[in-house]
């Protein structure tokens, strides 16, 4: 059971402060609330007897928001290449509650959106993921949501350079790599061209 001012996440929607606890008549049926305000002065209702079966849960302490930080810095974990099973994996993960899946989710799809770009639906899931992920910790970090953003893109950033970009490309491979991927000349089409003109 949670209290009124208790900070608490709710699985795909983030974190927020319990505003209120309401009886409400709803359809014939009068059950208690939480009223939750969230970010972007939001607000929602959740059953308190269903709370906890759907996921909501007390925010992380610090001690936790640094082993979020720490998933963020390592390397990426791996992905179906099957788009529908990547996306329904991500989903599960942003499903679950757990704010260290939630961290996977957005450091992967970094990754993925830093390599080759993400489809829309993806890009959409990132964004999803990112505010669950901020919401939380602007809570547990007492910090503000640019300034944990910012500290979110800076620790991507970091881990993508330490695991993704190799330091020991040269220039000569980066532009031999371009240029193997124009199309060849075929010099018997070029002789051909010439003695037809």
């Amino acid at each position: 059971m949670f209290n009124v001012g208790d900070k608490i996440v709710y699985p795909m929607h983030g974190a927020g402060v319990i505003d209120a606890i309401e009886e409400k008549d709803i359809l014939g049926e009068k059950q208690a609330y939480y009223i939750l305000k969230m970010p972007g002065e939001v607000k929602v209702m959740v059953p308190t007897a269903k709370a906890e079966e759907i996921g909501v849960r007390s925010i992380i302490d610090k001690n936790s928001a640094e082993k979020v930080f720490r998933v963020l810095e390592s390397d990426e974990t791996e992905m179906s290449m099957n788009w529908n099973k990547r996306y329904r994996d991500n989903m599960d993960k942003m499903k679950s509650g757990d704010i260290y899946k939630v961290a996977d989710v957005v450091r992967n799809l970094s990754f993925k959106q830093k390599e080759k770009g993400l489809s829309t639906g993806e890009k959409k899931m990132l964004n999803n993921a990112k505010q669950i992920l901020v919401s939380e910790l602007v809570l547990t970090e007492h910090s503000t949501q640019d300034e944990i953003e910012q500290m979110v893109d800076s620790k991507i950033s970091t881990s993508y350079e330490e695991y993704k970009v190799d330091s020991n490309v040269t220039a000569s491979d980066i532009s031999s790599n371009i240029v193997s991927k124009f199309i060849p000349f075929n010099s018997e089409d070029t002789n051909k061209k010439a003695s037809n003109d």
